[in-house]
């Protein structure tokens, strides 16, 4: 039975419609996502990256000023939940990190070795520390659980506490690379790693913004919050133990400061080649904040400190108001590796930038294979139901009708 031209025609436009429909669908969701971004960005009005010399902070009502007098070279404030950065001052400036460093080698090496596992020390662990060096107070033939050597790298910024874990890692120079590699795989891209101690050495580099990633990686640990979070603790000796405090003075409350409110870490740093470096944490009303500041030039006492505690101070009072100049990678949790010392709960820290974060269930491979089955379904049902609705016609003597 021949079919009507009228609905040879009308059919006809409805399947186009609905194959249309197929091609729009299985755009793949991160294509959308891509531009909804783009488009979110132009919204915002084009907010300033986080990447200029000067002070960058993205102005909105009653947000204070960001505090003048501050004297280092770089800094940034950040959102540790969020990623958002909320102000910072040339975050991107490469300069000497010193033992702020001791946060990427924590990141790299900390979820390998349990806790509870002795580690004898050997001549050939303590090779090489650097002259000067601070120490925690590892000796040749004693016996160390992992627990305790952390806590020499958090508290005393102990450098035989790091040649011994890097030992137990494969020696220095393949934790050095590893470092490398994590730093990379955390988009942190200012980085270059020469000793792992964060010892002054040609060409050790990193950012404020780098060591802020750090920072934020390693609390997603809980080991790696714990020891950072330490004020005091008893580290082994040959005649038993000795009481060790944080050079952290934000975090001890020492040296004629009292323990900043709510501060829960990280990791700071000195050396003549970097001056004081410092990476802090604190948390107040469920929000938790990252500050970085790298060598400050006032000269004035605690100067790293106090001006941490006053980019703290800028940030609690503006978060929430502040509108963020840019945003830190999203992390992400992958599968461990194969490493015989690996800890079965250990998951290295990657990053994804926050307009490519994964698809909650797929990827975007997935959703276009979504898009066309729902698309090649449109089709089959939009014929489906011409062809219905013109025998329906035909039953009663004409040919379908358009809607009114």
């Amino acid at each position: 039975m021949a079919i009507d031209a009228p609905y040879s025609r009308k059919a006809a436009a409805l399947a186009g419609l609905a194959l249309a429909g197929t091609f729009l669908t299985s755009i793949p969701a991160t294509a959308h996502s891509a531009a909804a971004g783009a488009a979110a960005a132009g919204a915002a009005g084009g907010r300033p990256a986080a990447h200029g010399p000067g002070v960058q902070v993205g102005a909105a009502p009653g947000v204070p000023d960001v505090p003048d007098w501050l004297s280092a070279k770089s800094w940034m404030v950040s959102d540790a939940d969020t990623g958002d950065i909320l102000a910072a001052k040339a975050p991107h400036r490469r300069l000497p990190p010193a033992s702020t460093l001791k946060t990427l080698f924590a990141v790299t090496v900390l979820p390998k070795f349990p806790a509870g596992s002795v580690r004898q020390v050997s001549a050939t662990d303590l090779e090489g520390v650097g002259d000067g060096s601070s120490l925690v107070g590892v000796e040749e033939g004693g016996r160390y659980r992992v627990a305790d050597l952390w806590r020499g790298v958090f508290l005393r910024s102990g450098n035989d506490a790091v040649h011994v874990l890097a030992s137990m890692n494969g020696g220095w120079d393949d934790t050095a690379r590893e470092m490398q590699e994590t730093a990379r795989k955390l988009g942190a891209r200012d980085t270059t790693v020469k000793s792992p101690d964060g010892y002054d050495t040609p060409g050790q580099l990193s950012s404020a913004y780098d060591l802020t990633v750090f920072g934020r990686a390693g609390l997603a640990d809980p080991d790696f919050a714990r020891y950072c979070g330490t004020a005091r603790a008893r580290f082994p000796t040959s005649d038993g133990f000795t009481q060790i405090e944080n050079t952290n003075r934000m975090l001890a409350g020492s040296h004629g400061l009292t323990p900043y409110p709510g501060i829960i870490g990280v990791k700071n740093g000195y050396t003549s080649h970097a001056g004081n470096t410092l990476v802090a944490a604190a948390r107040r009303n469920g929000r938790t904040l990252l500050v970085a500041v790298m060598n400050p030039r006032s000269g004035e006492n605690n100067a790293v400190y106090k001006e941490a505690g006053a980019l703290l101070d800028w940030g609690f009072d503006s978060a929430g108001r502040a509108r963020p100049i840019d945003t830190l990678r999203t992390l992400v949790r992958t599968p461990s590796g194969d490493r015989p010392g690996d800890r079965a709960k250990a998951r290295p820290l990657t990053t994804d930038h926050v307009t490519a974060r994964p698809e909650p269930h797929g990827s975007s491979r997935t959703s276009a294979a979504a898009g066309w089955a729902g698309g090649v379904g449109a089709v089959v049902l939009a014929l489906a139901g011409t062809l219905a609705w013109w025998r329906h016609g035909r039953r009663r003597g004409r040919p379908p009708e358009g809607e009114a």
